[in-house]
């Protein structure tokens, strides 16, 4: 807390200084209720719902001049009620630092960010901010830029540890997203509305020995590398990607995994039209010298796969992977409203055991958005699966509820509290 508050006079302390142009403050406010009846993961036969309102509180802070820029964003992510009344601190240390980075400008096309930041580009699918989430992804990298003429090349190194040690560089924060070391290349060529990038990460993560008290034991790699492109065609856009993965998915096992979609969408009058087929590669139920489950480890997953969650919103790792057909139509339903409806069809990638159907089910999203006024949203969602015998396999054979659904309500709230700006004297 004392960090974040020193934080906080140093960006006030840099908007006096004679350099300065412009210091300004926003806040980010979020409740959101939901009914949960198989969200993430199949309700059980028997097994009641769940319902809870979930809250973003988030204050960000922004200071820039031709050369310097600084960018300071804390939070609080909590539960309606999981602290108790006249508590005397935070019982559940749900106030936290989201951003803290500087950003410098060595030239006109060479520039650096240093700090705690999100990685986010293209659809998200690779690399995302996970704005659902009320705590957001980040990442505390170094970045250097260079951008010209429509071409910028973005390039992030990161160094992880959990503690400042005097002896050795153990990482031990253990888990699907927690590297110890990561280098990124992501290169962007725009061409009016049209675009191609070209994105290679490499992460690194902790190795230990199997002994009942297991030590450091080296670190073992996963690269992901691919493209992205997005075209226009007059009322038409087409867009997709194509990715690898490669390297090991744990210590001693290689992966070798793909990713690609295609998508279309239509502009018809007001209303929008999209179409596209997802694929992701998966493992067959049987045992394989190597893994060939594709993991979108750093991507906005929330987006793909259905709103319900049950694909790659951490879970589905190294399983049957997934082939995604779905459907949309956003249609406006007023002057500062619309109606979202999307349709996804599921199957699995691979094999499954006993000759099982590799048809995994259906997902209705539906989604309605209102502007309310100035800085105020209103969005509401209903969500349906429709399951199948093999989605229950496939998610560890649990007997599943006759239906599952998902309901929320989420009011977005984002006021500008302050902002100067004036010119050096």
């Amino acid at each position: 807390m004392k960090k974040i508050l020193y934080a906080i006079g140093l960006c006030a302390l840099l908007s006096l200084q004679a350099k300065a142009q412009t210091v300004s403050m926003d806040a980010d406010i979020r409740p959101r209720f939901e009914y949960r009846h198989g969200y993430g993961a199949l309700l059980p036969e028997g097994a009641d719902p769940a319902a809870f309102v979930t809250q973003r509180s988030r204050l960000n802070v922004d200071y820039f001049d031709s050369k310097l820029k600084f960018h300071l964003s804390v939070q609080d992510v909590s539960t309606w009620g999981d602290t108790r009344q006249l508590a005397i601190n935070d019982e559940n240390n749900s106030f936290s630092l989201f951003q803290a980075w500087l950003g410098y400008a060595f030239s006109e096309n060479w520039s650096m960010k240093l700090g705690r930041q999100t990685l986010s580009y293209d659809d998200q699918r690779m690399l995302g901010e996970v704005d659902w989430t009320m705590q957001g992804r980040f990442h505390d990298a170094a970045m250097v830029t260079y951008a010209r003429s429509g071409f910028k090349t973005d390039l992030a190194f990161a160094f992880n540890q959990e503690s400042q040690k005097n002896e050795g560089s153990a990482y031990g924060i253990n888990g699907m997203y927690s590297y110890k070391v990561m280098q990124m290349l992501h290169a962007k060529k725009t061409w009016e509305k049209a675009s191609l990038s070209f994105m290679f990460m490499n992460n690194g993560f902790q190795k230990f020995t199997e002994e009942a008290a297991p030590q450091p034991d080296g670190v073992y790699y996963r690269q992901t590398t691919g493209a992205y492109f997005s075209f226009p065609l007059s009322s038409l856009t087409l867009t997709g990607s194509a990715y690898l993965q490669t390297g090991k998915s744990a210590p001693s096992t290689a992966l070798n995994a793909y990713q690609y979609m295609l998508e279309a969408r239509y502009k018809l009058g007001k209303v929008a039209l999209m179409a596209g087929f997802e694929s992701l590669s998966g493992s067959d139920q049987v045992s394989e010298s190597k893994e060939k489950s594709f993991f979108p480890l750093y991507g906005t997953n929330h987006k793909f796969n259905g709103y319900m969650d049950l694909f790659y919103v951490g879970n589905h790792a190294n399983n049957v992977g997934l082939n995604d057909g779905y459907f949309t139509a956003l249609v406006p339903t007023g002057k500062s409203s619309n109606l979202s409806a999307q349709m996804h069809f599921f199957s699995s990638n691979a094999e499954l055991r006993d000759g099982q159907s590799k048809y995994l089910g259906s997902e209705l999203d539906l989604v309605f958005s209102k502007t309310i006024a100035k800085n105020i949203k209103l969005n509401a969602g209903y969500s349906q699966f429709f399951d199948t015998e093999s989605m229950a396999a496939v998610k560890g054979g649990v007997q599943a509820a006759k239906t599952q659904n998902w309901g929320w309500v989420q009011l977005i709230v984002t006021p500008t509290l302050f902002k100067h700006s004036w010119k050096d004297e």
